[in-house]
């Protein structure tokens, strides 16, 4: 297993046979939509065809998106999936609010010993931005957060892809400060353009993304590629640990790379992930 996913694939819950394609796809997790990718029509039967699906233990990680928790859909939708043996998460759309994920928390708290589910907030407008740490920090079954940029988009009325970076870059800084992984990046919505996602990933790769969601299996190994180290980045890594372990305090390699505490805990993490991938 890597120390983080890399790779989460989104499937919609109203088609079953595309959720068990999904499955052995090769994505670290598979997220089972409830919310955009179904239609209003079909929203109860993507509950319960899930819910079936579901109610084992699953090969990989599975998590949930939720409807959106303003709506009248998200109670039934968490009632059904919060004790599941094959759900290992839900997300939260839309969230805005850290009492939002206060609520989720409480109404899906298992009575019984066994561990609630792990929940995972989606920042998709530009209160939801602003409110970033506060969400971050509002409940300890909270394990992550991140952007979904589409409707963060709309919302501010972005035409371009860089006037989102201030608010990509809010979100890293947030998760860190509330010790929480480094969320991955949105969708790239064109499956088609995958110079694109390639070129996409590596700026997101920059801001301090880890991981991206896909929505097609032909994403997840330019996801991977991207976020994994390269062999040069490996061997410099290797450098300076090994430089670390000869002479303790800040140096500087016969190259001019200066080595402290900061670059020796990048290394770790090279190699953490190197050698899980």
């Amino acid at each position: 297993m890597r120390p983080y996913p890399l790779t989460w694939l989104y499937v919609p819950g109203d088609r079953p046979h595309v959720v068990d394609k999904a499955l052995t796809a090769g994505a670290d997790v598979v997220v089972v939509d409830l919310e955009d990718a179904v239609a209003p029509d079909r929203k109860r039967y993507a509950r319960e065809a899930t819910a079936e699906r579901l109610g084992d233990p699953q090969p990989v990680p599975v998590h949930v998106r939720v409807n959106a928790l303003a709506g009248p859909l998200a109670v039934a939708d968490l009632a059904a999936m919060a004790g599941l043996p094959g759900v290992s998460g839900l997300r939260l759309p839309k969230v805005t609010a850290p009492a939002q994920i206060v609520r989720v928390a409480r109404a899906t708290a298992r009575t019984e010993g066994g561990a609630a589910p792990p929940l995972y907030a989606l920042l998709e407008s530009a209160l939801g931005i602003e409110h970033a740490y506060a969400v971050a920090t509002a409940h300890p079954n909270l394990r992550g957060i991140a952007l979904g940029e589409a409707d963060l988009r709309a919302d501010l009325g972005v035409r371009h892809d860089g006037g989102l970076d201030w608010a990509r870059s809010r979100v890293v800084v947030a998760a860190r400060a509330a010790a929480l992984p480094p969320p991955s990046q949105s969708v790239h919505p064109d499956i088609r353009d995958l110079e694109g996602l390639r070129a996409g990933c590596a700026h997101g790769r920059a801001l301090g993304f880890l991981g991206r969601a896909a929505v097609h299996p032909r994403q997840l190994p330019v996801i991977e590629r991207a976020y994994l180290p390269t062999q040069e980045e490996i061997e410099q890594a290797e450098t300076v640990l090994k430089a670390a372990e000869a002479h303790q305090g800040a140096q500087a390699l016969a190259d001019g790379t200066f080595i402290d505490a900061a670059v020796v805990t990048q290394a770790h993490r090279t190699l953490s992930l190197a050698h899980h991938g």
